[in-house]
Order: structure tokens, then C-alpha cells, then sequence
């Protein structure tokens, strides 16, 4: 996402070079949505691995629409017929004849799951698509979507900052045999300490407008990450890769997508991988950052977010 929007001005150049880095690295999943940019993502993705399609494992997304508000409003779609056509859309886009997991990127309240999944479902045997995916879903929902088709992940934002999900969604997807995508493991970038004050953030930069990285939030939440980054520091790696590597700690079932707009942080993400963290480790962050203890919301407007909505949404439908 951020290669196209919300973090900043984009490099093309550079961007193209580091998905090849990826590649080369030996990353071999790589995740995008209709919505970022909004569509140009698709076609920078699509341009970047049509040469070497068979060593990429592609995830891209539906569902979000964009108003005149966004991103401080948005609004999602999951009817039958436009989950058709966002998917003929998007392989236009990526110039592929395939999408290797499709996800709905949020679950619309006014569609009954089983008809969104039904359609998705569709895809699958015209040959679009190969596995479906939901975000942001809540327990519920994952079991009646499961039910209608077998879904294969679940993509949910999961870090150190954002901890939600451990609550039920994760005992669901796991018995339910759906692999756990989280997105954001990186607190989207607040966790590797590099942010200090909101006048970081350029006008272009989303991150300005979400409640975590605002005000007397702020404050408290830059306290918290201080404490991982002195952590870090005491383990020899850069208080990023100790994010990554908890994220990493929780399963062979789960796969964190930091995002990286340059080379250099995609081969520190990277390395992250060989960091390993014992039982004190994981103790010692579960004290520095409970699941409680980041102050503010994920987004202005959680009415499609987050297992808590989700489950207000649920309970009438």
C-alpha cells in the first residue's frame, strides 16, 4: 500500500526494485488491494512479478469503497454482482490471468456472508481465482463463511499494538485449519521506534488522522514502544525485528506482511526472521505491551473493524 499511497510520496523505480529484492530474498507472498492508490497498487504489483509469476504467491482485495471522505469515511460492498466485477477489474489491472487468494477486505453488514462467499465462490470455478480469504471478520462470520466455502486465511491486523484478535479469532482460524495473515505487525511503523513526534507524518501520510498517533495517545503509546526499542537494544536487533519476531513466535500458522516502500527496510524486515524469542522474551514484551495497554482506536471509524464491532454486526444478522 504504502508504495502507491498513505505513507507518503511513492518512488516507482525504487518500489519495482524492491519487490524484485523480495523475490530474489525469497519472499514468496505478496499482498494488495484494489483500494490502494486507489488501483494504480494493482498494476504496479501486476508489473513487477508478470516475469516471474510462477515464484509469487499474489493476494489482492475487494470491498472497500471510497467516498469523498476517505480515509476518514469509507464504505464497503459485498454484493454478489460486485465481487464479480472487482475481480475482473483487478486481473485487468494486475494483467494476470489469476488471483492466487482473494479476499474480501471487509465484511459488508447489509450482505449475508454466505451470498458474498457464495459469488467468491464462483471465481474459484471459472478459474479467476484459486483460494478465498476474509479481513477483518469476526468469529461468527469466519464459521458461517467457512461453511459456505472453505476459507484459507484470515488477514486481521495483529501486532504488539494490536491484539484483538487473540481474544476468539484466532481460536476459530485454528480450528478451523484457516492460516492467520497479519497485517500491520509493524504497529504501521510506530513500532520501530523511528516515529517520535506527529509532525512526522507529511499531509499525504494517513497515519495523521487515526487516533493512535494523535495527542495525549501518542504520548502514551511512544512510552510503551520506547520500552520495546530498550529491549531491542539489550537483544542486538532493531526494535522492528523484535516486533516481527513476536509475530512470528505465534505460529507456523501465521504470517505477518510488513509493508516497505525501499530495499534497506525490506532486508531488515527480513532478517527478522531468523530472530528467535524464548518464554522470558515473549513474558517480558506481554509486560512492556499487554493487550490493553495501547491507548486509542485502530481508525476513526471502527463500525467495520475490529471484533468488537464485528460482533455488534453479527448479533443481527
Amino acid at each position: 500500500m504504502g508504495m502507491s499511497e498513505s505513507y507518503g510520496e511513492g518512488d516507482r523505480d525504487e518500489s519495482l526494485a524492491t519487490i524484485a529484492r523480495a523475490i530474489d530474498t525469497g519472499v514468496t507472498f505478496l499482498d494488495t488491494a484494489d483500494i490502494y492508490g486507489p488501483h494504480t497498487n494493482e498494476q504496479l504489483v501486476g508489473e513487477a512479478i508478470r516475469a516471474r509469476r510462477d515464484q509469487v504467491g499474489l493476494a489482492t482485495k475487494f470491498g472497500i469503497v471510497r467516498d469523498a471522505n476517505y480515509p476518514e469515511r469509507r464504505g464497503v460492498n459485498g454484493r454478489p454482482e460486485y465481487v464479480h466485477a472487482a475481480c475482473d477489474a483487478s486481473l485487468a489491472r494486475l494483467g494476470l490471468e489469476y488471483i492466487d487468494l482473494y479476499y474480501q477486505h471487509r465484511v459488508d453488514p447489509n450482505v449475508p456472508i454466505e451470498e458474498t462467499v457464495g459469488a467468491m465462490a464462483e471465481l474459484i470455478t471459472a478459474g479467476k481465482v484459486r483460494y478465498l480469504g476474509l479481513s477483518e471478520a469476526g468469529p461468527a462470520t469466519i464459521k458461517r463463511a467457512h461453511v459456505e466455502h472453505p476459507i484459507t486465511a484470515l488477514q486481521s491486523e495483529w501486532s504488539l499494538w494490536s491484539r484483538d484478535i487473540e481474544r476468539e479469532v484466532v481460536g476459530v482460524a485454528r480450528e478451523l485449519g484457516i492460516g492467520i495473515v497479519a497485517y500491520s505487525p509493524l504497529g504501521r511503523g510506530f513500532l520501530t521506534g523511528q516515529i517520535r513526534t506527529p509532525g512526522d507524518f507529511g499531509d499525504d501520510d494517513f497515519r495523521k488522522y487515526l487516533p493512535r498517533f494523535q495527542g495525549e495517545n501518542f504520548v502514551r503509546n511512544l512510552e510503551l514502544v520506547d520500552q520495546v526499542t530498550a529491549m531491542a537494544e539489550e537483544k542486538g536487533v532493531s526494535a522492528g525485528q523484535l516486533a516481527l519476531a513476536w509475530v512470528h513466535a505465534h505460529g507456523e500458522d501465521v504470517f505477518p506482511i510488513p509493508g516497505t516502500k525501499r530495499r534497506s527496510y525490506l532486508d531488515e524486515n527480513a532478517a527478522a526472521f531468523d530472530v528467535r524469542l524464548d518464554a522470558s522474551d515473549l513474558a517480558r514484551l506481554d509486560e512492556i505491551m499487554p493487550a490493553d495497554a495501547v491507548a486509542g482506536d485502530r481508525y476513526p471509524d471502527m463500525r467495520f473493524v475490529g471484533v468488537e464491532a464485528r460482533e455488534a454486526t453479527e448479533a443481527t444478522t
